[in-house]
């Protein structure tokens, strides 16, 4: 049986007053700092005999493995359901609902579905929320989260009403006029108001002391990659036989060199297809005799791994523990609530526009024993993927405007 460490604990502990007394607690606790036990650990103390957990598919077979393994079973039942099967459910009837991953219903001004449905089922249920960023991006994100519980601090009915309180709105001017922007909240005024419910824990806490050591290299693509990316780049077209690439827009240009530049491309029909297997090739070469994660962007770029790695590539993270092989998955689905503590290193055959999916995803391999993780961006070279990696390494999302003004490109 394993135990839990002390913080764990004592947080487990903090966190059950809590949500004894406002029906909420949020568990802001960096990535492999033991949230899941932390929560299972609050519904022991507060004696809960039937817990719903949700999280992600992939994050399933270890928060099992964690209920099993601290003997959580003595004490109450557990049901754990991947958040896009909420609408199978059809028992109600739990003591408290744990949310994991809750940033997943930070989108504003509106809220998601997900949130919507959520709100519709369990706003009068003792909440458990966690996330290792709950504002990753605006303090904005924060309200879509608690509306969810009826029990959530904040009175305003809706977004709208709310931001007239808490967010300093502006004007943003887009391609086809003026919208406004509700990134800018008062997090002065939102914070005190937050904070009794939140537990906050980082790695440095916990006594964590690995580091991440980012590398980057550089693959050689194919000459016709190139010419197709500089003729798209100028031109705006490129027709085949059978096929055209199109980017008569500066969103579907970005689109298309980022796909284009490692290797893939989607054409207008609707079909993708694999233009240049030389990154995978590379990769499959320099990581050769290594146990390697590996992100991925487009699913043109899986099937190019798979040519590169033949049977030595899984997509089940099952296998990838108990084999020796290697694991391929997309940055975003695989950026949260799993561990990729198995590979030697995490390699990126591409990069996501998103300062989140950089931010999250690079943690996978971190463990309190571990003393160093190596991360390898491999980029083409001369290709888009350094111009974003430098945008979201300084937790800049990779935007339109920025694609311009590195490409040269008028509005």
């Amino acid at each position: 049986m394993k135990e839990l460490r002390e913080y764990q604990t004592k947080n487990s502990i903090l966190g059950a007053s809590i949500l004894k007394e406002l029906n909420i607690v949020y568990y802001a606790m960096q990535v492999r700092t033991g949230k899941t036990a932390t929560a299972l650990n609050t519904c022991k103390i507060n004696g809960y005999k039937k817990v719903l957990f949700l999280t992600k598919k992939k994050a399933i077979d270890n928060i099992i493995q964690d209920y099993n393994d601290f003997s959580f079973t003595d004490f109450f039942s557990l049901k754990v359901l991947n958040n896009e099967s909420l609408h199978l459910l059809k028992d109600n009837d739990f003591d408290c609902v744990v949310m994991d991953e809750a940033h997943r219903f930070g989108s504003f001004p509106k809220p998601a579905k997900m949130a919507k449905d959520f709100k519709l089922r369990f706003a009068n249920k003792p909440i458990i929320f966690l996330s290792g960023t709950p504002t990753p991006e605006s303090y904005s994100q924060i309200y879509h989260q608690l509306w969810v519980s009826n029990f959530n601090p904040f009175k305003e009915q809706n977004f709208y009403r709310w931001a007239n309180n808490f967010v300093d709105i502006q004007l943003k001017y887009i391609a086809y006029g003026t919208c406004k922007d509700y990134s800018k909240a008062k997090n002065d005024i939102i914070k005190p108001i937050i904070d009794k419910y939140m537990i906050t824990f980082t790695q440095e806490q916990a006594n964590f002391t690995s580091i991440i050591n980012e590398h980057k290299i550089y693959c050689e693509m194919k000459e016709i990659t190139y010419n197709l990316c500089k003729r798209l780049k100028n031109d705006l077209i490129v027709e085949g036989k059978n096929e055209t690439i199109l980017a008569d827009t500066s969103v579907k240009l970005m689109q298309k060199l980022h796909q284009m530049f490692s290797g893939t491309v989607k054409f207008e029909s609707g079909i993708s297809t694999v233009l240049d297997y030389s990154k995978a090739l590379y990769i499959a070469n320099y990581f050769d005799r290594k146990k390697i994660a590996i992100f991925y962007k487009f699913k043109e770029e899986l099937n190019a791994l798979k040519f590169a790695f033949q049977d030595t590539l899984t997509t089940d993270l099952k296998e990838f523990d108990n084999t020796n092989k290697n694991i391929a998955l997309q940055i975003v689905s695989g950026r949260e609530g799993i561990s990729l503590k198995n590979a030697d290193y995490l390699v990126y055959y591409n990069i996501d526009f998103s300062a989140v999916s950089y931010w999250q995803s690079r943690d996978r391999l971190t463990t309190m024993e571990r003393k160093a993780n190596d991360i390898y961006w491999v980029f083409s070279k001369g290709g888009i993927e350094e111009k974003i990696y430098q945008s979201v390494m300084n937790k800049k999302d990779y935007t339109l405007s920025i694609f311009r003004k590195d490409y040269g490109i008028s509005k």
